[in-house]
């Protein structure tokens, strides 16, 4: 079970989306060395050149070639200055852009809707499956206390055993077949024409009907001597008489085969047939009562084991597994499911905290973005004022080195200052955000989503409750509630 919290992923992840990819230079308008742009343009050479040849004339209104040259490289600059905000500006709204406050806010307000509903629909469907399960407790439960009652069993609980127990009772008897076989062979194997291979094989099928006829007995048979009723009780005595007889006989029978076959090689068989017929217990060797009575013994234990395999009563153990089965099938589906509601809320709980956070964090990147704008607009300006100062600068070094070397008198607008046609800059303030007005929003928002994780909280312990309401639902009538 796993809850889908769309709304809330996608606001997890559009936050941890970077929201640029920007660094701040340093310096974005380098300025101009207007002592290296007058050697490098030879102002002053050029002012004294144009000076003697009373360039330009004293009827003049317009720059010269020097100066329009002057002009020019200082409008070039301007140029590229105004280039340069421009593509400031233009990662500046891109930066606040992906910032994408009303986007987030509005994710949360949806967030807030969806996320519990997903988590209210996780919830539903852990308690449709633990219903069918508490129902099927409930009639296991209710089958255990009509056996019991019907069969005199109130007081006292089913004798079962562990699996591991089980599994070496099991392995007891594999262990009496194989020893018991082992036994055999070794005694028959005297008059075996095959030898101790021989003697194997014979007491293998010796040892298979004495101790798999036991063992069935013992589990199904035997065990009916203890029922309430009596036809039950007859079938179970007739058990141990069956069990004595073929106790008895088996073994007799692999008695009665080691003396014949040790004499005879040709109808073994009539002859020990003969032999329990008119004299059962007339036996000359010692080692043929020692093979009887040591198959007797492993038929014995193979019936006391069998029959402390599982609960005397028959069906009793069996009534009683299902119901623990269909118990603990119960109560550990609900401790998985109460488990995987607390990891969905942790969950939900991290990415609200860390949203909470981002958000916090985001509001001081726009601070952050707004005044590195502001100082941009404030460097940008004083570029503009610099380099009008530098062409002033410029334009007048040439002036006067051309007025030194005139004979004529200047023209009247070089006493006239030069004044920069300055580039105005549009700054977009679409996804601008007071800070005060952000911090309000993103209170908000942090309270909302805080709001969220006391809902998805109540919503946990609401769900536990309504799981443990099944336990009422459909009530044990033998051990009471079951609580996980």
């Amino acid at each position: 079970m796993a809850a889908r919290f769309e709304s809330l992923n996608k606001l997890f992840e559009s936050l941890r989306d970077t929201s640029h990819d920007f660094r701040v230079t340093t310096n974005p308008f380098p300025p101009l060395d207007p002592e290296k742009l007058t050697r490098s343009l030879e102002i002053e050479d050029k002012g004294a050149e144009n000076g003697k040849q009373d360039i330009p004339p004293a009827s003049a209104k317009d720059f010269d070639d020097v100066e329009r040259v002057i002009v020019e490289r200082i409008e070039n600059q301007r140029d590229d200055s105004y280039q340069i905000m421009e593509d400031q500006l233009s990662t500046f709204s891109t930066r606040l852009r992906n910032l994408d406050f009303d986007g987030h806010f509005g994710q949360i307000q949806i967030a807030n809707h969806s996320s519990v509903n997903d988590f209210r629909a996780d919830v539903a469907g852990g308690r449709d499956e633990l219903h069918g399960l508490r129902k099927g407790l409930r009639e296991a439960d209710v089958e255990l206390a009509d056996f019991r009652e019907r069969n005199g069993l109130e007081k006292r609980v089913a004798r079962t055993k562990s699996t591991t127990a089980t599994a070496i009772k099991w392995l007891i008897i594999a262990a009496l077949l194989v020893i018991e076989t082992w036994v055999n062979g070794t005694f028959l194997a005297k008059g075996s024409d095959q030898g101790f291979l021989g003697g194997i094989m014979y007491a293998f099928a010796f040892a298979f009907a004495n101790v798999i006829s036991t063992v069935l007995l013992g589990l199904f048979v035997i065990p009916r001597i203890v029922h309430r009723a009596f036809l039950w009780k007859l079938v179970g005595f007739l058990g141990i008489i069956l069990w004595l007889a073929v106790a008895i006989s088996v073994n007799l029978v692999m008695a009665h085969y080691r003396e014949v076959s040790a004499s005879l090689v040709d109808e073994v068989g009539p002859e020990v047939m003969r032999r329990l017929w008119d004299a059962p217990l007339s036996m000359n060797d010692i080692d043929s009562w020692v093979l009887f009575v040591s198959g007797f013994i492993f038929s014995l234990i193979a019936l006391v084991d069998s029959l402390l395999i599982s609960d005397p009563y028959p069906g009793y153990a069996g009534t009683h597994n299902r119901y623990v089965k269909a118990r603990n099938e119960y109560i550990d589906r609900k401790l998985d499911l109460i488990a995987d509601l607390k990891d969905i809320r942790n969950d939900h709980n991290e990415k609200i905290e860390w949203i909470v956070r981002e958000l916090s964090t985001r509001r001081k990147e726009c601070a952050s973005i707004l005044d590195n704008r502001s100082r941009m607009v404030k460097l940008y300006a004083e570029h503009q004022d610099h380099l009008e100062q530098v062409g002033r600068k410029l334009l007048t070094t040439y002036r006067e080195a051309n007025r030194q070397s005139r004979s004529a008198s200047p023209p009247k607008y070089f006493s006239t200052q030069y004044k920069m046609q300055k580039r105005s800059i549009i700054i977009d303030t679409s996804d601008d955000w007071s800070d005060k007005d952000l911090a309000e929003r993103i209170q908000a928002a942090q309270l909302e989503l805080g709001e969220q994780m006391k809902r998805i909280s109540q919503e946990f312990e609401d769900a536990v409750t309504a799981y443990h309401q099944l336990d009422n639902l459909f009530p044990e009538t033998i051990n009471g509630p079951t609580q996980a």
